[in-house]
């Protein structure tokens, strides 16, 4: 898998973010 720290640190950081939100909501709904 191609992890290049040059620009995309900052996406990766939100996509994370946004996995973490929805496993929390989903956990929230049941």
């Amino acid at each position: 898998m191609g992890y290049e720290h040059k620009g995309g640190s900052s996406f990766a950081l939100l996509v994370v973010l946004f996995i973490l939100l929805i496993i929390v909501g989903a956990a929230f709904l049941y």
